[in-house]
C-alpha cells in the first residue's frame, strides 16, 4: 500500500485529495497546522498529524511522525500547504514576504530534503509540489504569491534534473482558479499586512477587496479539488510521471500565450486581469 504526506490539508484541495487518496485505499498522511483540525480529519478516519510550516521545528517533528505512522516507507510527499500575500510590491512589508517565503517555500524545501534522504536510501519516491499559474505569469498585487511560485518553480526544475539518474521522481501540478478557502485567507493577509488607506494603490485595491470578500460564485473558469486530485493520483502512481501537470483553463492558455507573446504584450493581456 502506497503511503504519501500532504501538507495543508484543513481544506481545500489538501483536505479532498488527502480524504479521495484514503477512501481509494491509500495510507495517507494528512499534516494540518491546528490540533482541532487534526482531531476532525481523525475523526473521520483518517491518519492526521501536526505539522506547522511556519515553524522549522514543527516540520522536522512532523516528518518524523510522518515516518512512524508509515513504517519508514514513505513513497511520496505532495507539498501542497500555502497561502497568497496581497499587495502591491512598494506597500508589501519585508517580514511579510518573508513569511509568505517561508510557508510556501522553504518549509517545502526542508520537508522535501528530509523525503529525499528518506527516499535515497529506499530507492525510489516522489516530490510532488502544487505550484500555481502564477509561477508561469505574473499578476499585478499578487508579488509575494507570484515571488514564492516562481522560486518554487525554478527550484522544482532544477531538482528534478539533480535527481534524473535517480528513481526519485520531481513533478510540478500547476492550478488556475481551484474551489478553496484561498481568497479568505488571503484577505485575512491583506488586511493584516498592508496599510491600504495610506497607499498609492488605494483606489485599485478597492477591487482587490470586492474580489476577495465576495460571497458570489467563483470566477470564470473556476474548477473543483478534484480536477488537482486527478493530476496528482498520476503524479503519484504512474511509472512515469510528468514533469508538470496544468490543471484548468488559464493555465493552459498563459502557458501557450507565454510562448508567444513578447514581454509587453503579455504585460498588456495581464494588465486586463488585475
Amino acid at each position: 500500500m502506497k503511503s504519501i504526506l500532504i501538507t495543508g490539508c484543513s481544506s481545500g484541495i489538501g483536505y479532498y485529495c488527502a480524504k479521495r487518496l484514503h477512501d481509494e485505499g491509500f495510507n495517507v498522511i494528512a499534516a494540518c497546522k491546528k490540533q482541532v483540525d487534526v482531531d476532525a480529519l481523525t475523526a473521520l478516519g483518517l491518519t492526521a498529524i501536526l505539522l506547522d510550516l511556519c515553524d522549522e521545528n514543527s516540520v522536522q517533528l512532523g516528518f518524523k511522525r510522518a515516518l512512524e505512522l508509515c513504517n519508514n516507507e514513505l513513497d511520496a510527499l505532495f507539498n501542497n500547504g500555502a497561502y497568497g500575500q496581497p499587495g502591491a510590491i512598494e506597500d508589501l512589508p519585508t517580514d511579510a514576504l518573508r513569511a509568505q517565503f517561508e510557508v510556501n517555500f522553504f518549509s517545502w524545501h526542508t520537508l522535501t530534503n528530509l523525503a529525499i534522504k528518506h527516499m535515497r536510501i529506499r530507492g525510489q519516491g516522489r516530490i510532488i509540489y502544487n505550484s500555481s499559474v502564477l509561477g508561469l505569469v505574473a499578476l499585478p498585487y499578487r508579488g509575494a504569491y507570484n515571488a514564492s511560485k516562481f522560486a518554487l518553480e525554478g527550484l522544482a526544475d532544477t531538482l528534478r534534473m539533480e535527481l534524473a539518474q535517480t528513481n526519485i521522481q520531481v513533478s510540478l501540478i500547476e492550478p488556475g482558479p481551484i474551489t478553496s478557502k484561498f481568497r479568505e485567507n488571503a484577505l485575512h493577509a491583506f488586511m493584516t499586512n498592508i496599510d491600504i488607506d495610506n497607499s498609492a494603490h488605494a483606489t485599485s485595491y478597492q477591487k482587490q477587496l470586492d474580489r476577495l470578500k465576495s460571497n458570489s460564485a467563483p470566477q470564470l473558469f473556476t474548477l473543483g479539488p478534484d480536477a488537482v486530485y486527478n493530476k496528482l493520483i498520476h503524479a503519484f502512481t504512474a511509472k512515469k510521471a510528468k514533469p508538470r501537470y496544468y490543471v484548468t483553463f488559464p493555465t493552459y492558455f498563459m502557458g501557450y500565450i507565454k510562448r508567444l507573446l513578447s514581454t509587453n504584450m503579455l504585460d498588456k493581456v495581464l494588465l486586463k486581469n488585475k
